[in-house]
């Protein structure tokens, strides 16, 4: 029921589509861009839901106060202390390890405003885990959501955070003014 409710309220109500065209294995790492507003939150939810998918995905502690907290972590949400050095992404690597499947959505952007300086957190941990890395874009302008690239880490980062960041050169964002791939 609640994957019907989302599917006609994302494609039939709100009018947008999907081009997915990767293979989602039990583990991975959707690397997801533009973040520019909340309701990249919301379209994000209502396209799990409709899809029959679980992902966890990272979200500042300072979202998750009562009540929303105990709502966001039933979700799959993971605080994260911006304001300190902890070890999440070993922390997190360690965890996809262990466990039998592992969906974590990441915005490299890790802000809404705008960032030329991408966190690079969402790289590190597929590499540690040997996760593949499924490149999502969401296109407010086109009302379109897209996955057609996985990156597989090879350690070369700067290459493979270019080859990403090309990637999502052309999605616009609720608000473009806020996205951008910075200098590659």
């Amino acid at each position: 029921m609640w994957q019907s409710f989302c599917n006609w309220l994302l494609y039939k109500r709100m009018g947008w589509t999907a081009d997915i065209t990767e293979e989602h294995p039990d583990k991975y790492i959707i690397c997801l861009a533009p973040h520019t507003s909340n309701w990249d939150f919301l379209i994000g939810q209502l396209y799990i839901g409709a899809q029959g998918m679980k992902s966890n995905f990272l979200m500042k502690k300072e979202w998750f106060f009562w009540p929303l907290g105990p709502i966001f972590r039933k979700m799959g949400g993971i605080p994260v202390w911006r304001s300190k050095k902890t070890s999440m992404t070993d922390n997190l690597a360690a965890t996809a390890r262990q466990e039998r499947t592992f969906h974590l959505c990441i915005t490299p952007e890790g802000t809404r405003s705008l960032n030329p300086e991408w966190k690079k957190g969402f790289y590190y941990i597929a590499q540690k885990a040997e996760l593949p890395i499924l490149l999502y874009g969401v296109d407010y302008e086109k009302r379109h959501i897209q996955c057609t690239k996985t990156i597989i880490p090879n350690g070369d980062i700067d290459s493979q955070m270019r080859e990403i960041k090309l990637y999502f050169k052309g999605f616009k964002g609720k608000h473009p003014e806020n996205f951008t791939i910075g200098e590659i």
